[in-house]
């Protein structure tokens, strides 16, 4: 009993361990993590085509509700780049970016991934995210980050530009207008920047993107930057986040369903993939299915109290776990702090030039290319550079929701390759070896018995792995192999298509005079192949515990003449083989 109220309740878990000592560190971090927060939620507000202060409102409303509903001590969860990319992506061929239709929509996108990703965790999916290489989300991110400096470079440079316009005609858009550069545009974006890099560089600790947008407004100030182009922010609503109603009808919801399916996916792998990483430092043992009920409460929720779609960030996860959080009030003080400054310097932001805005969003996008693992895949792997190439330019060039199906769908496809493509070892007895253990025959160029042939299968026997595990054994047949020993201690897992091979094989080996033979067989694989009556269909003595038992057995199968004639004397047996009467 108790353990379904973990999974509804699971904050019930780490509340009595909350005292004082634990409520100082989460206070100190959930300040940082708001002072942090601020200039991002703007930010990710306008790469999702918001107003930003619905960034800020979901910076309050989600990381709290995935707190209480999530595993992790340290997620930090509120709107994300690459989330909010795909959120403009989804919505911008139905609503103008900005407008009271684009916001519905919005909300109604966001209740949609959280359905989905409530109903993952509940059905306890936790393990797919396992199936999704990390080099999906590398190879998305890199392609998003690019399409949001090439968002915001229009703001940066003074250009006009209609949103929505496509990536490659953005880029000719922008070369139409080259001589049209606004350099005090330019050179508000340029102070913003090179100063929050300076922060950054020298004083990590500090909030480079939030000073940064504040050195550019007092140089836009100093340099009159309104009098020559230099458009501002406006000024932030002071206010909690107001009640919000998502659309449900039928024609809106099937509308979204597929932009919201995506977001839900990318969410969940972003989001179980920081968990996981943070915890690896904090020793914390994280449950992904409940992860997912967390993620999946937080934008359901949200989508209620006008927030958008968010998801784990790994920046404000990690300065959480830096800053000394103990628990996931960590993420509730954050928000409550945040609340208070907006209240505070909410109108301020009125003099925030949207140069300096779109500079810190470039520092941002600059930040999600993952240069030392893309650096990593393109010399080690040829299989995941192409996951790798082909999520980032299907991000570029075609809809993002198929960006991100691509790249699953790559995943899963080089899953199921390696999976059907199972390591088949050749063993043979080392004589170097005093208890002359098994090893690579190949590897170690040993002798193998011309008659005698032991392999281990190091993959699980199931529907797709079966043909090339059968072919393997026809090949070690055509090359005159009557007996063949599996040494099945890397077997996992046998399902009914891997039973009714090795019932086939075993059948047309005997016919050929010889047998099909196992040892080291796991219990619950030798359980499968009683139920499923292999084991009956085999024969018995087809199966040993040791492989001295095994091959003792086996040895006294083998054609005598055959072994005395043989110089290799492969195994001890081989020197006794006058004292085996054939049976």
């Amino acid at each position: 009993m108790n353990s379904i109220w973990y999974i509804f309740l699971p904050f019930l878990e780490w509340l009595p361990s909350i005292n004082r000592n634990t409520l100082r560190s989460d206070i100190i971090a959930g300040l940082t993590g708001a002072v942090i927060v601020l200039p991002q939620g703007i930010a990710y507000a306008s790469i999702a085509g918001l107003p930003p202060q619905y960034g800020l409102y979901t910076s309050m409303i989600t990381p709290v509700i995935a707190a209480l509903f999530g595993s992790s001590l340290h997620l930090i969860s509120g709107p994300t780049a690459a989330i909010s990319i795909v959120v403009f992506s989804a919505l911008n061929g139905y609503a103008d970016p900005g407008s009271a239709e684009f916001i519905a929509l919005a909300f109604t996108l966001t209740f949609l991934a959280g359905v989905f990703q409530l109903l993952f965790g509940l059905m306890r999916l936790g393990s797919l995210v396992n199936f999704v290489s990390h080099t999906v989300v590398i190879g998305f991110t890199t392609g998003a980050a690019i399409l949001i400096a090439t968002s915001q470079l229009k703001y940066v440079l003074g250009f006009h530009i209609p949103r929505g316009e496509s990536f490659l005609h953005t880029w000719m858009e922008m070369f139409e207008q080259i001589t049209d550069i606004n350099y005090y545009i330019l050179s508000v974006a340029l102070v913003t920047m090179i100063s929050g890099l300076l922060i950054r560089k020298f004083f990590p600790k500090m909030p480079y993107l939030l000073i940064g947008m504040v050195v550019g407004g007092l140089f836009s100030l100093l340099i009159n930057g309104e009098k020559h182009g230099v458009e501002l922010v406006g000024a932030i609503p002071r206010s909690l986040p107001p009640l919000s109603s998502p659309e449900f009808s039928f024609e809106t919801l099937k509308l979204l369903a597929p932009g919201a399916f995506a977001i839900a996916m990318l969410g969940l792998v972003e989001a179980v993939s920081i968990a996981r990483s943070v915890a690896a430092k904090s020793k914390q043992q994280i449950d992904g299915s409940q992860e997912f009920i967390g993620q999946g409460m937080s934008n359901i929720v949200g989508s209620f109290f006008s927030s958008y779609a968010g998801s784990g960030s790994f920046t404000r996860s990690g300065i959480n776990y830096d800053s000394g959080a103990k628990t996931p009030f960590s993420a509730i003080f954050a928000s409550v702090f945040l609340l208070i400054i907006i209240l505070l310097i909410a109108p301020i932001t009125a003099y925030l030039p949207i140069a300096s805005m779109g500079a810190s969003i470039l520092l941002v996008a600059y930040n999600l290319v993952d240069i030392p693992h893309i650096k990593a895949i393109l010399r080690l792997s040829k299989s995941e550079t192409a996951i790798l190439l082909t999520t980032f330019f299907a991000t570029l060039f075609l809809e993002l929701e198929f960006a991100i199906y691509m790249g699953v769908l790559l995943s899963l496809m080089l899953f199921l390759n390696r999976t059907s493509h199972p390591q088949i070892i050749s063993l043979a007895p080392n004589p170097k070896s005093l208890s002359r253990s098994l090893e690579d025959a190949n590897a170690k160029n040993l002798d193998e018995c011309p008659q005698l042939k032991i392999i281990r299968i190091d993959m699980s026997i199931y529907f797709g792995s079966v043909a090339a595990i059968q072919k393997e054994i026809h090949k070690l047949t055509k090359k005159g192999y009557r007996f063949i020993l599996v040494d099945a201690s890397g077997v996992n897992f046998v399902d009914i298509a891997g039973s009714e091979m090795l019932e086939q094989e075993a059948k047309r080996i005997e016919e050929l005079g010889g047998g099909l033979y196992f040892y080291h067989i796991k219990d619950g694989v030798f359980k499968h192949l009683l139920r499923s009556d292999a084991f009956g269909h085999i024969g018995d003595y087809h199966f040993f515990p040791t492989k001295k038992g095994g091959i003792q057995w086996v040895f006294t199968q083998l054609d005598e003449e055959t072994c005395k004639a043989c110089p290799k004397k492969v195994f001890r047996e081989c020197d006794t083989v006058d004292k085996y009467p054939k049976t």
